[in-house]
């Protein structure tokens, strides 16, 4: 058990009332997981102040409170100690917590709009087929060796983080691959990790919800190389125009990657058909599992690290050319009866949606049909929202407009600003139908033999959430059981 100074050590502090010489059980930011002794630290978060929950906190057992701005009235027996940032401070302080683990084992950042949860879930895979024991932390799952946790966000709060990374290292872990988020670099949520290197994939329109413009959110993702050791890597693709930006003012070792231009891990790609990627890596001929450009990119990105982090590239090549991508990234079957392609893939950006439909189009052998059904979830970034529409309807042959997660709008409003971006030429290509069940049953039976039938903007995802209540949801079971009735 820790005491309060102990975990307390190298953060900023304004004052300090009370003893800290105290014995802390636990750590805790949610008032209501507070237990006797525990610390409770207030940090102001985007929808709720936890400076409003520190009476709370102290009449369930906390011992200690941890606070940006004091309350009027201080409890007795309470130790309150304001610092200068909350946030950032329970980093630092869950860090100390437990034992500092990210010192203890490789922690690899990945961060970037598009490709991360790939990347992270490749580096995972190869290392572990190399090997290592791993961790993985990402939107779809986290991860110890073959021990899997349920993921709630994309980069967990820091306490949570800390005793994930902590659980790794006491069942013997060596390398943790985590995805970075621009919301956890933005709240601080990996302040006080040490990371061994940290990789960009590509930056696009997103999230401008939250960051209001696109300079802010590249800005925020920049922060995560400024801030690296001269002990790390930092690894960018090059082929993205702000790749080179990203590294500006590291004091990383830094490092690239690139299809198209002289780089330090130069890729090439062969061939590019359903049964994966024939691509040049650095002279060597390889073929991969994974498809289209964008998982190119990815490859050379995993390879890259590994390559950074001391593994011999031929082992690295031979391990990735067996592995296969992230659930529900281009994720497909086909139906026994007609041979329809239907594909099930994550995109919830314009970029991303682009890239998925280019790598569709390029696969097509002939007249076959692309039928595309896409979203755009409610409470979130509404600029893309005609965007991912023109996207659709420049690259597809039908397009359904449909629900994605509405959260606490109106689909049918969502679905109307969507139409906004459609132009007038293309209109009669797209049909709307809020329900997504009814709109995948739709394009099933709009589809001929061999069409290709792409769901986007869920991937993974078991649930859709309507007026904040979430509702099991799997896009790729809905495929397969619909696609199955039909061909009766």
């Amino acid at each position: 058990m820790k005491t309060l100074r102990d975990i307390l050590y190298n953060v900023s502090i304004q004052a300090v009332h009370g003893n800290t010489d105290i014995s802390v059980n636990a750590l805790a930011i949610d008032s209501r997981a507070i237990t006797k002794n525990d610390a409770f630290i207030a940090v102001k978060g985007v929808h709720v102040d936890g400076h409003q929950y520190i009476d709370k906190a102290i009449s369930q057992g906390a011992i200690a409170v941890i606070c940006e701005d004091l309350p009027a009235t201080l409890a007795e027996n309470i130790t309150y100690v304001q610092v200068k940032d909350s946030a950032s401070a329970s980093g630092i302080i869950a860090g100390h917590f437990y034992d500092n683990p990210s010192q203890h084992l490789k922690l690899v950042g990945v961060t970037g709009t598009n490709g991360k949860t790939t990347i992270a879930t490749l580096l995972f895979r190869l290392f572990t087929k190399l090997g290592y024991h791993c961790g993985l932390l990402s939107t779809v799952q986290n991860q110890i060796g073959d021990t899997v946790i349920p993921s709630t966000h994309t980069t967990p709060d820091p306490i949570s983080l800390n005793a994930l990374l902590a659980q790794m290292v006491n069942e013997g872990c060596a390398y943790a691959f985590i995805e970075v988020s621009s919301h956890a670099i933005h709240q601080q949520r990996i302040a006080g990790l040490q990371f061994a290197g940290g990789l960009f994939s590509n930056i696009t329109h997103d999230h401008l919800d939250y960051h209001k413009t696109f300079d802010e959110y590249i800005r925020v993702k920049k922060s995560f190389f400024d801030n690296l050791p001269a002990t790390a890597f930092a690894l960018t693709n090059l082929d993205d125009k702000r790749g080179n930006v990203m590294l500006q003012n590291t004091k990383a070792r830094k490092a690239t990657y690139s299809l198209h231009t002289l780089a330090d891990f130069k890729g090439k790609i062969l061939e590019n058909n359903l049964t994966g990627l024939i691509m040049m890596i650095d002279d060597t001929e390889v073929h991969f599992r994974l498809i289209g450009e964008f998982n190119a990119y990815n490859l050379l990105a995993v390879y890259g690290t590994a390559v950074l982090l001391g593994q011999d590239k031929a082992d690295v090549l031979q391990a990735l050319s067996d592995i296969r991508g992230a659930e529900g990234r281009f994720d497909y079957f086909i139906s026994d009866k007609d041979q329809i392609i239907a594909i099930v893939d994550y995109a919830h950006t314009p970029d991303a949606l682009k890239n998925v439909l280019a790598t569709i189009n390029n696969l097509r052998k002939g007249n076959e049909q692309l039928i595309t059904v896409v979203g755009c979830g409610g409470d979130r970034d509404t600029a893309k929202r005609p965007i991912m529409a023109d996207v659709a309807v420049e690259s597809s042959d039908k397009v359904i407009l449909t629900s994605d997660n509405p959260r606490s709008e109106d689909p049918n409003a969502i679905i109307e600003q969507m139409q906004a971006g459609i132009p007038v030429h293309l209109r009669k290509k797209a049909l709307s139908i809020v329900d997504r069940k009814e709109a995948i049953k739709t394009a099933i039976a709009l589809a001929g033999k061999e069409d290709i039938i792409l769901v986007a903007g869920k991937g993974h995802e078991k649930y859709q959430e309507i007026h904040g209540v979430k509702h099991p949801f799997d896009d790729k079971q809905v495929l397969h059981e619909m696609m199955q009735q039909l061909e009766k």
